[in-house]
């Protein structure tokens, strides 16, 4: 797993979350929130890239949580 600290809409993103193991999913969260907070303060407005992955990342962890 990369160690940058942002995921930027244009870095490769897993297709399928699921194979994650979840510390890797977790700093992928890591990198995407912190691509999407600088988004906010830079440009007013996050991606529509970043918002794609966070709710992406988001279902992933509710799956896990039920499973």
């Amino acid at each position: 797993m990369s160690e940058k600290l942002h995921l930027t809409p244009e870095d490769d993103f897993p297709e399928d979350l699921s194979a994650l193991p979840n510390q890797d999913l977790q700093v992928l969260d890591s990198q995407v929130q912190r691509q999407l907070d600088y988004e906010y303060v830079a440009e007013g407005e996050p991606n529509p890239e970043t918002e794609f992955r966070r709710d992406d990342l988001n279902e992933e962890f509710e799956e896990r949580d039920h499973r």
